[in-house]
């Protein structure tokens, strides 16, 4: 006799995110990325569907870092002396968005500048990241929201000490925001109340939950996702917003992917190494729900990539 599998129907969804315009939509951009939608746990294709599948974004910056693993140098080369060549390697790679960082040697100028010539290189939707500090961040984002009004770029890093200026600008222009919390519900949930209190509609917002690398306390940024998720499902609007996370910045500052000399022995190849722990790491919050995953190697694009592929294929 046949098995019926029991199905959980929820009374909540994630809401639905699109990042990019095209020049119908008042952009320059040749695609847009869409995001969220789900009615169920991640990759539970027989209670529903993945309306949308995760996408990958490839990290760069406006100047070439020098806190980078060698790795990465190696791999994106000469590139790394300009955003505009770096950006059409990227999207090359296989990037669905391109993540661009400012650092705090830009100035204004140079910050748009940077902007502008990624845009002009890459059709692909684009994540804007000021420095990180408040008002390095105030001071560029603004004028970059400014110079880029209509292309729904995302703009970041909104935290709670510095969200007014950001959400400000992302609303003049047109533009989308990333929204920072440490590793709690509760904080990212009262983040995006205040984004929304604002008038910058959910539907504009994505969250950023952050995590750890592996080893280094992605259990418990595994679990807050999961929990965000599973609160949006019962109903809670201020969590039913797509998550974006970091695992290339988190993998690759780690030791592991970083050293090459002076580890054990045991650890084997440095090259194998570092993309197994970007990858891995990646993988495990893949299927914890994330919608938006920031890589930096080339070869662990193409892994999760081929991994995500296969989490969407319906029996």
């Amino acid at each position: 006799m046949p098995i019926e599998i029991p199905k959980d129907k929820w009374p909540g969804s994630t809401k639905t995110v699109t990042i990019g315009a095209t020049t119908a939509e008042g952009g320059t951009r040749t695609s847009t990325v869409i995001v969220g939608g789900q009615t169920t746990l991640p990759y539970l294709q027989f209670e529903a569907p993945t309306p949308n599948k995760p996408v990958i974004a490839i990290e760069i910056k406006s100047r070439k870092p020098d806190d980078w693993s060698p790795l990465l140098e190696e791999v994106w080369g000469d590139a790394m002396e300009d955003p505009a060549v770096w950006a059409k390697k990227a999207e090359e790679a296989g990037a669905s968005l391109i993540v661009l960082e400012l650092t705090l040697e830009d100035s204004v100028e140079d910050a748009v500048n940077a902007v502008k010539s990624v845009l002009e290189a890459s059709g692909l939707p684009l994540i804007v990241w000021g420095p990180g500090q408040v008002e390095k961040d105030n001071e560029l984002l603004v004028p970059v929201a400014e110079a880029t009004k209509g292309e729904k770029v995302v703009l970041g890093i909104c935290e709670d000490k510095n969200y007014r200026t950001i959400v400000a600008a992302a609303l003049a222009n047109e533009h989308l925001v990333q929204a920072r919390t440490a590793m709690d519900v509760n904080l990212a949930k009262q983040l995006n109340i205040l984004i929304t209190d604002m008038g910058l509609p959910a539907e504009r917002i994505v969250m950023d939950p952050t995590t750890g690398a592996l080893g280094y306390g992605i259990e418990y940024g595994y679990s807050v996702m999961e929990r965000l998720r599973l609160a949006a499902l019962q109903g809670d609007a201020m969590t039913q917003l797509p998550m974006l996370v970091t695992p290339g910045y988190e993998a690759w500052k780690a030791k592991e992917g970083k050293v090459g000399e002076g580890v054990p022995e045991a650890w084997g190849d440095w090259v194998e190494r570092g993309v197994h722990w970007e990858t891995l790491t990646a993988m495990a919050l893949v299927e914890s729900g994330a919608d938006i995953i920031v890589l930096r190697h080339p070869e662990s694009v193409k892994r999760i990539q081929g991994a995500i592929d296969e989490l969407m294929v319906t029996a």
